[in-house]
């Protein structure tokens, strides 16, 4: 079946209207990626008509500088949008946001390396690895020889360009640089085999001796602090922390909001005896918190995000976003598990769409970037530091802040 015919979605899927993402488009791709979610769970691989629809909604291009045709975006647009598109199919989702969140990363590249990924088209899918721990970049005349493994490095198997993160010790002070290498030029080894996101195909990449110019290479740190970028839109600049976890914690309410709409839909059901799932003993209650854990998710990544987009930063607000995306990503954990456990023996089934969505979000919430133990440790860190008392000032004033 041509992507073109899919029928849309559902009603039920919740439709924001964000400004960088067209309302059709995004219904179109959640379409798409929901129908072949099944194909993508057993290949390891996104379908071509999903990429195709991602292409069109806009998500590859959503931080790419406007000189290239790209949007300079909102962060509240690319959570909304993500969170829409993960009703459909979360690993989708997941490479959508991530792919994103590269072309923010590639804007700190030279303008020679940026022309070389964007010039013939802002739509230029980028994956990436950040953890340099099994490989290194040294330093010869022109630029650098890149060689390592690098897992996992979601989307690869669609993905154009890969910026890598290396070690670059033996060069002078020791530092991590990032370097953007043609997708044709690295080895794919398939190594993925997740309980969740398995669609995502998120397998390990090799190089051996490649020799990467100079301008195609940054500082790791700067880009992670939003430093030195050429760009002075916001997206650009902000921290990686300030947004990061929130772009991460997206899909997974999208996914969660399904699986309610799911196991509603089973517990509305008359069986036996006319009765339904929903009218046993716990049912409603169990339905209500889960709703509103997933509810307050929402919330709180809305706010979190308007706070990117707009508020001062500083290191309070980037430990404030970090610990709402992580606490919104473990309360999304919890409510899913809640319905699971108290659903009939078909929704435990391996090929349920909720049981995906269930296995999908639980990895999602035990991403590194969303552990609640090191986001709040942070948080903590960042309230001591900027406490009035612990400073030498008056309590009286710590509680006249809004």
């Amino acid at each position: 079946m041509s992507a073109s015919i899919v029928p849309p979605p559902t009603a039920g899927i919740r439709t924001p209207d964000p400004s960088g993402f067209a309302r059709q488009p995004l219904l179109h791709v959640a379409a798409v990626a929901g129908r072949d979610a099944p194909e993508a769970e057993r290949t390891l691989r996104l379908s071509a008509a999903t990429v195709a629809a991602l292409d069109g909604a806009g998500f590859a291009r959503h931080f790419v500088p406007r000189r290239w045709g790209g949007r300079e975006g909102t962060f509240s647009a690319v959570v909304a949008a993500a969170a829409t598109l993960a009703e459909g199919c979360t690993s989708a989702a997941w490479c959508a946001v991530l792919w994103a969140a590269h072309g923010r990363f590639a804007s700190f590249l030279s303008d020679a390396a940026q022309e070389e990924i964007w010039a013939s088209s802002p739509d230029t899918r980028i994956a990436a690895a950040l953890a340099p721990a099994a490989s290194r970049a040294r330093a010869v005349e022109g630029g650098w020889v890149l060689e390592g493994e690098w897992a996992p490095v979601s989307g690869i198997r669609h993905a154009q360009w890969v910026l890598l993160a290396a070690s670059t010790h033996d060069a002078g002070p020791s530092r991590t640089g990032l370097f953007a290498v043609p997708g044709s030029a690295v080895t794919v080894r398939d190594t993925w085999n997740s309980t969740g996101l398995r669609g995502t195909g998120s397998h390990t990449v090799m190089l051996r001796d490649l020799f990467v110019p100079e301008h195609r290479a940054v500082g790791l740190d700067s880009v992670l602090a939003g430093e030195d970028a050429a760009s002075r839109a916001r997206c650009h600049t902000a921290p990686a922390h300030l947004a990061g976890g929130l772009m991460f914690a997206a899909p997974a309410l999208g996914a969660a909001r399904a699986v309610r709409d799911s196991w509603t839909a089973w517990a509305a059901r008359r069986g036996a005896g006319d009765v339904r799932p929903l009218d046993q003993p716990g049912m409603p209650e169990r339905l209500s918190r889960a709703s509103v854990e997933i509810d307050s998710a929402a919330l709180l990544l809305r706010q979190a995000a308007g706070h990117a987009d707009t508020a001062d930063v500083d290191d309070a607000l980037v430990a404030a976003n970090r610990r709402d995306a992580a606490f919104g990503a473990k309360g999304l954990s919890d409510a899913v598990d809640r319905l699971f456990r108290a659903g009939g023996a078909h929704l435990s089934d391996a090929d349920s769409a909720l049981q995906r969505r269930w296995r999908d979000v639980l990895t999602i919430a035990s991403h590194a970037v969303l552990r609640p133990e090191t986001a709040a440790a942070a948080y903590a860190k960042s309230v001591g530091e900027h406490c009035p008392e612990a400073a030498g000032g008056a309590p009286e004033a710590a509680r006249a802040r809004p």
